[in-house]
């Protein structure tokens, strides 16, 4: 069965420098679209990445990238939406290139798809309350 997950991988100084992601797609035929990336040798990194592959091919991936020092989580648990903030402006919607926010036709509510979001950044930096934040 394939899968498909985007995850965001937090790579320590000492791994920064290896092939991580070629070895990802050559040992475990896994596919990468790479959505955001922050890493330089020698330095904590960051990189957001769409894997796609057979699940058992996923599932030895994910632990390689474990066993290399590499720490994964799921993308939506870096975007923070604080509904309490939100006043529904629509100032995310005009600007996402992901299309991740839309407005509900019948009651004109921001709604969020943490699906289609590539971490970008462009929401937070529109959003006049306030109500976005990403955490790396």
């Amino acid at each position: 069965m394939k899968v498909s997950r985007r995850i965001v991988l937090k790579f320590p100084p000492l791994v920064t420098g290896q092939p991580v992601v070629c070895r990802l797609a050559k040992d475990y035929n896994l596919m990468f679209n790479i959505l955001k990336a922050q890493v330089s040798p020698g330095q904590d990194g960051l990189m957001v990445l769409e894997l796609t592959g057979e699940r058992a091919d996923y599932d030895r991936g994910v632990k390689y990238l474990r066993d290399t020092g590499v720490h994964i989580q799921p993308l939506s648990q870096d975007v923070l939406r604080d509904e309490s903030r939100c006043t529904d402006c629509g100032a995310c919607v005009t600007i996402c290139p992901a299309l991740a926010f839309t407005v509900e036709p019948d009651t004109r509510k921001v709604k969020f798809d943490q699906n289609k979001c590539v971490l970008c950044g462009l929401c937070v930096k529109a959003c006049p309350p306030r109500a976005l934040s990403i955490i790396f």
